[in-house]
């Protein structure tokens, strides 16, 4: 009997916690947000535009 494993155990993919996109993820802070994501919400995170 042959057994199947897993070839990649820690390989996953990183996704928009907000709309699950994976493109332009911002990953500083530990936000895990897509850029368009962030320039929605920025002001209610407290960011601010200079």
């Amino acid at each position: 009997m042959q057994t199947t494993t897993i070839k990649f155990k820690k390989r996953y993919k990183r996704k928009c916690g907000f709309c699950g996109g994976s493109k332009g993820l911002i990953r500083s802070y530990g936000m895990n947000i897509c850029r368009k994501c962030f320039r929605e919400r920025a002001e209610k995170i407290g960011f601010v535009k200079y």
